[in-house]
């Protein structure tokens, strides 16, 4: 489904991601894990067609998708959960939902995706007509994975979903992204959390200082004695 070749990416004049090859085969789970600054969010940025690439290609499909701009990006049903989940604060949870649902296609299953959401996140339908800015950060994550559920994604990607959140939560997020790839969404997250992302994705690579340093199946990594010291703090 999607394929990065020997992508070169960053800001300006800078790149900051050098020679990264990524594969995610449609209705995986895939994770991309490494410390603050490694280029994670860069890397999802550059999938999505929001920073600059100076270099290999993004393939979705098959098709290029260097250049496109994001909100073309978005008609192939690649949906995009940025860090800081960039809701609309002063509109109401269901005025945020509805405009997920502005992508082509996703207009005619609003009310199908609208249950779906709301059978995942109940708090979202029993407070609809509250102002996302009021809502808690957990509450604030569930918006921003129900309103891109609602674009009917075929891949979702997301960067740091567990950032500020209780530990209970971050179970809650995972588990429901679990569900969703069950359902046949091909997922792509990246995250610091290196237990959940072991956890929970099929597949994983390592970013470090902008280059993929480690990849393989998430149980092969979570044995490996380097991600074991890196990662999960055990020596």
């Amino acid at each position: 489904m999607l394929e990065v070749s020997h992508l070169t990416a960053g800001y300006a004049r800078t790149d900051v991601l050098f020679d990264i090859s990524v594969r995610i085969d449609a209705g995986g789970f895939v994770g991309v894990l490494g410390s603050n600054g490694a280029g994670k969010t860069t890397l999802l940025r550059s999938i999505s067609g929001l920073t600059r690439v100076s270099g290999g290609a993004v393939l979705f499909d098959g098709k290029s998708v260097n250049g496109l701009a994001a909100e073309a990006i978005v008609d192939f049903g690649l949906i995009h959960v940025p860090q800081g989940r960039m809701l609309f604060p002063d509109l109401t949870i269901e005025e945020n939902l509805q405009l997920g649902s502005y992508r082509s296609g996703a207009r005619s299953v609003y009310s199908a995706n609208l249950k779906r959401v709301e059978h995942y996140f109940p708090i979202l339908s029993q407070r609809k007509t509250q102002r996302a800015g009021v809502l808690s950060g957990g509450e604030q994550q569930m918006l921003a994975i129900g309103r891109a559920l609602m674009a009917e994604p075929r891949l979702l990607i997301l960067d740091e979903p567990s950032l500020g959140l209780a530990p209970r939560i971050i179970d809650d997020i995972f588990d429901v992204l679990t569900h969703i790839n069950a359902e046949g969404v091909t997922i792509l997250v990246a995250e610091q959390n290196a237990m959940k992302v072991l956890e929970h994705a099929r597949f994983v690579y390592v970013l470090e200082n902008g280059r993929i340093s480690h990849s393989g199946p998430s149980e092969e990594l979570a044995r490996s004695e380097a991600i074991q010291k890196s990662y999960l703090g055990l020596a």
